[in-house]
């Protein structure tokens, strides 16, 4: 994978003028790493994060009547908060790592007893006791997720992002019994700011377009634009893949539409482009099917026969004296300036 550290990097127009509330998880605060990260990445946006309760049904009510108050543009919650963002109907929402089963968690990874909390509280509380009473009002909670689920409404209206290499809670299937929208990222229980900005910007971004009925250039990228011979990806790959879905709409195409072409295609997406790739996906053997505005094609997929019909986009590829290299094509894009 592409070593290089990732810095924040700030998005003035997404979101702006718009309200996210953030909802913390266990023993945390409104005051905690999150909520500043997504007040630097997003500056354009009102970040409401309220101290919750230790009691969940006070946390609850807390939230609602701060929604009512509010009206959140997005909600996004991690673990006990992402449990708590599923039952907020009604609103755009990303749970993250949402610990569902968070009464088991408890007992699991010892969450009893005397607690610290991790980040400062307004009310000046530093500890709190977790006993088997308070357990079971966990327990009594979560039985109320996934209520209304079914409602096609809500379907569309949350994502769930799920680290691949969280350690502490692990909802992903039960989140799909109920929900569309799963996602696996790479990364832990805990959030980053490479898994925040390589995983949640992106979502927040679809989100954002459709909120705004926004709708942008399509790119269509052919997968076999993204490796090497050695099976190591192109240089600058990932970096384009970043610069170009901050103003256009792209798509992953794979024209080998074999099974076994289909299993490895689908397996360097997941570990190289990662969430930006989901749902974002097409396999076809009929170029003449995509409809966009830029085709970034490998030498290979040039050479059909010349009574194939051609795609209805403009065709880029890589590797010819214009577009010798991945960087060539990011100088490209960024003279468009997103056109």
């Amino acid at each position: 994978m592409e070593q290089q550290n990732i810095y924040i990097k700030q998005f003035a127009e997404l979101f702006k003028g718009k309200k996210i509330m953030y909802v913390h998880g266990f023993a945390s605060s409104g005051q905690s790493g999150t909520v500043s990260r997504i007040r630097q990445v997003l500056p354009g946006a009102t970040v409401v994060a309220p101290d919750l309760p230790i009691h969940p049904q006070e946390a609850m009510d807390l939230l609602r009547k701060t929604c009512n108050t509010e009206q959140p543009d997005l909600i996004i919650g991690t673990s006990m908060g992402g449990m708590y963002t599923e039952m907020l109907y009604g609103y755009d929402r990303i749970v993250i790592n949402p610990a569902f089963c968070i009464a088991d968690t408890m007992g699991e990874h010892g969450m009893t007893g005397k607690q610290q909390f991790f980040s400062p509280r307004q009310d000046g509380v530093q500890e709190f006791y977790v006993d088997k009473a308070l357990v079971k009002e966990y327990r009594t909670i979560t039985e109320q997720n996934f209520t209304k689920a079914s409602d096609q409404d809500e379907q569309h209206r949350v994502f769930g992002l799920f680290g691949d290499k969280d350690n502490l809670v692990n909802t992903r299937d039960l989140f799909c019994r109920n929900y569309l929208q799963g996602i696996t990222f790479h990364g832990e229980h805990r959030m980053n700011d490479h898994s925040f900005m390589q995983s949640v910007v992106p979502v927040i971004r679809w989100i954002d377009d459709r909120q705004q009925q926004r709708e942008r250039p399509i790119v269509y990228i052919g997968t076999e634009t993204l490796m090497q011979h050695d099976t190591q990806p192109r240089p600058s790959m990932q970096k384009a893949v970043r610069t170009l879905i901050e103003h256009y709409q792209v798509f992953f195409v794979a024209f080998d539409t074999t099974a076994s072409a289909n299993s490895r295609i689908k397996d360097t997406l997941s570990e190289y482009i990662g969430v930006p790739a989901w749902g974002h996906t097409v396999f076809t053997n009929q170029r003449h099917l995509l409809y966009g505005d830029y085709l970034i094609q490998g030498e290979s997929t040039m050479r059909w026969p010349d009574s194939d019909p051609a795609p209805m986009a403009t065709s880029i590829e890589l590797g010819s004296d214009t577009f010798k290299t991945w960087d060539d094509i990011i100088e490209y894009f960024l003279r468009l300036g997103g056109q």
